[in-house]
């Protein structure tokens, strides 16, 4: 049978990924870098609106509380990054993330 492309990890990277602990590799840093981004797109937002509503005491409680959930939102995800490296760890399993 003729094919139009043979498939193969040196000429299609996504054949590289075998199984789901390689798919996870790839993914998590993703969602990571994503989580980053979002912290800080928060927290400038937080900041700009505790900067530009000086007069208004319900709009400084609203900035206040923006930057503190992005806050928390950014330590839930590296305790969860964290929590998941040690659990690999202790159960000896190999690289889980990178």
């Amino acid at each position: 049978m003729l094919y139009a492309m043979e498939i193969n990890p040196t000429t299609f990277p996504p054949a590289r990924l075998f199984n789901i602990s390689q798919l996870l590799n790839v993914v998590l840093p993703l969602m990571m870098s994503g989580a980053a981004l979002i912290f800080l797109v928060m927290t400038l937002y937080g900041a700009f609106n505790l900067l530009t509503h000086g007069d208004n005491p319900e709009a400084i409680k609203k900035a206040y509380s923006t930057i503190v959930f992005a806050v928390v939102g950014l330590v839930i995800v590296i305790a969860s990054f964290v929590g998941v490296k040690l659990i690999g760890k202790l159960l000896g399993v190999g690289n889980i993330l990178p």
